[in-house]
């Protein structure tokens, strides 16, 4: 399962845990996404959409 955003294609990023000793190893950082039930194209859809483009409202849930 892709952790990507259905909408905008938002993904993981790269970054680093800095330890105390300043050991450097690389991290994830995961996008907030939802399952959301939503009118894609006139029909429909299970997608997953991350809270930005739920909040902003480019996306139309359906009850």
């Amino acid at each position: 399962m892709a952790r990507r955003c259905d909408i905008c294609g938002k993904g993981p990023m790269k970054g680093h845990n800095i330890s105390h000793a300043h050991n450097v190893t690389i991290r994830r950082f995961y996008p907030n996404l939802v399952k959301v039930r939503a009118r894609v194209g006139g029909s429909v859809q299970r997608i997953k959409v991350c809270m930005k483009c739920l909040k902003s409202g480019k996306v139309e849930k359906v009850a």
